[in-house]
């Protein structure tokens, strides 16, 4: 495949205003809007699952078969909710992208509701990022102004509100209904499914809850046609994303390239690791996706591949750790994010990642026994496929990874009596030096 960037939603962040509408119409904003308006609404629903666009959230469902399962129309209101409440450690391309460009995902927010016969959307955010915040508010002001969204858009007749809400900032509220909840005024948990969203989500109506970068995809794929978009990629796991580079590498940042690069093509674009030092693990889609190795460089970074390989695309948020990284360390650190974070609703998260904390601490410590591995892996199997949403399962994924690639420094750890590694002097762990 070829390794080119695909600058799409990535094209003019460096425009000096990139966030003004001024900006975003000099580079064809709303021309996908004026069109949509003009199409049956079936039709667009047609156009989303021929483009082969995959939720770009995490599960990387389907968004054109999401839009198809709301029931027929009965009178009664349907609602777009954009989840937006990016949280996961390492996750980190939905915040930048409305902080440049967010007029893309403005515009994609007024196409979707067209699509699906919705006249008040709403955009759930961190609370704490207050800064992009304000920033929506202030496109959303601008759309307004310009008629791209309020009363009869267009002169077509077509109503449609948007509302940006700011969440209290707790990651489960990233679970689609955990996040309807919260946007009701309600504490955010899960609900028991069914009902889906689609059926009974925000306000007990039919409901699609899309990722923003899914979102902001729709323009484009409007404006240059589903062959356009299904032309990049992988034949399952089609067009362009945005893949977050983060940790030990020379260039940190964002890049959009098409699915199915791979992280040796990314690496090489992003000036390779930090320092000349050699690449440990490496999380493909964020923390809660179990970790890879460097024996996976070229592992194709499409659904398919990672899930061949053991592991999940997610955010295509990409950790990158070296070799001075005691991993022990690392997924402790993670796990007490995970525990923090549980929700509390059901026994196996709130009460599994308590102890999975607990252990991972006396570890890092030197403390316990290899017993404790399996204990370990006993406790992440009792939650897997036990808790009441995915996020309890992706708390258990770097903790049975890790142990899977580097089950020996678990083990240092214990035969040393703490961690193998030279903190100070960020070196590899030597046994001479610590048993010294």
């Amino acid at each position: 495949m070829s390794t080119q960037l695909t600058p799409i939603l990535t094209k003019f962040w460096d425009d000096p205003q990139s966030w003004t509408l001024e900006t975003y119409e000099k580079h064809d904003g709303y021309k996908a809007l004026k069109k949509a308006l003009g199409m049956p609404q079936a039709d667009l629903v047609q156009v989303t699952k021929d483009s082969g666009l995959r939720g770009r959230g995490g599960a990387g469902f389907p968004t054109g078969m999401k839009w198809g399962f709301l029931p027929a129309p009965d009178g009664g209101p349907r609602y777009l909710v954009v989840n937006a409440d990016e949280s996961e450690p390492g996750t980190c391309k939905d915040i930048p992208l409305m902080m440049a460009a967010p007029q893309f995902l403005i515009e994609g927010v007024a196409i979707t509701s067209f699509a699906i016969g919705c006249n008040h959307a709403f955009i759930y955010l961190r609370g704490e990022v207050v800064h992009v915040y304000r920033r929506l508010l202030r496109a959303v002001e601008e759309a307004y102004a310009k008629g791209y969204l309020g009363k009869n858009i267009m002169g077509t007749g077509f109503d449609l509100d948007v509302t940006v809400h700011a969440g209290a900032g707790a990651y489960i509220c990233g679970e689609e209904t955990a996040l309807l909840d919260s946007l009701e005024g309600r504490r955010g948990q899960p609900r028991l499914k069914p009902p889906f969203p689609a059926v009974a989500g925000l306000y007990a109506r039919p409901t699609v809850v899309n990722n923003v970068e899914s979102i902001a995809s729709v323009p484009p794929i409007l404006l240059h046609g589903a062959d356009w978009f299904s032309g990049m990629g992988t034949e399952k796991s089609t067009g362009f994303g945005i893949f977050s580079l983060s940790g030990h590498v020379t260039r940190p940042g964002q890049y959009e390239a098409p699915l199915g690069i791979t992280l040796r093509e990314l690496l090489d674009m992003a000036g390779g690791m930090r320092g000349g030092k050699k690449l440990k693990f490496w999380t493909p889609g964020g923390s809660s996706t179990p970790l890879f190795t460097d024996e996976h460089l070229d592992t194709p970074l499409d659904f398919e591949s990672v899930a061949a390989a053991g592991s999940m695309l997610g955010t295509r948020a990409l950790q990158i750790f070296d070799e001075t990284t005691c991993v022990v360390r690392a997924v402790e650190r993670w796990t007490d994010f995970y525990a923090h974070e549980s929700c509390g609703k059901c026994t196996p998260c709130r009460e599994g990642t308590y102890w999975l904390k607990q252990i991972l601490t006396r570890l890092e410590h030197g403390e316990g026994s290899e017993e404790d591995l399996e204990k370990l892996l006993d406790i992440c199997d009792n939650i897997l496929g036990r808790a009441f949403c995915a996020l309890g399962d992706g708390a258990t994924s770097p903790i049975t990874s890790s142990i899977q690639y580097f089950r020996e420094e678990y083990l240092a750890h214990l035969e040393h009596g703490g961690c193998p590694f030279d903190r100070n002097a960020s070196t590899l762990f030597a046994k001479e030096t610590v048993s010294a």
